[in-house]
């Protein structure tokens, strides 16, 4: 996994970001172990008790489950996973409009625009 982590926000909260986005694109997959804390931890360059942390948090959200002595596991609730990907997109699709908006366009207009990109006009 590709850890991109920057110092403007709490680097707790990019890896919750980029753990979900990595389970919603399929690079976990469901009822897959994930790493042990250790591991993902010294993979992403970061204090263990940050890792801790973060995944405490993906498994409150239950994005991931622990069984006591195997480890931590994405859940397999295809149902919760294709609602996070979904909220994950509307809001990135949210932002995107609202950029378009300041360029000047309409949502009209940047649906338009988005079409003759994607039919290479």
């Amino acid at each position: 996994m590709n850890w991109n982590l920057t110092s403007d926000r709490p680097i707790y909260a990019q890896l919750i970001e980029q753990i979900t986005q990595s389970i919603v694109s399929g690079e976990f997959r469901a009822g897959e172990k994930l790493p042990s804390v250790r591991d993902l931890a010294q993979e992403a360059a970061v204090n263990p008790n940050t890792m801790q942390k973060a995944l405490a948090e993906l498994e409150r959200n239950g994005l991931v489950y622990t069984q006591r002595t195997a480890g931590r596991f994405i859940t397999e609730d295809n149902a919760m996973l294709e609602k996070v990907k979904t909220q994950l997109a509307t809001e990135q699709i949210q932002m995107f409009f609202e950029k378009m908006n300041q360029l000047g366009f309409s949502k009209e207009q940047t649906i338009t625009l988005i079409k003759n990109t994607a039919e290479g006009n």
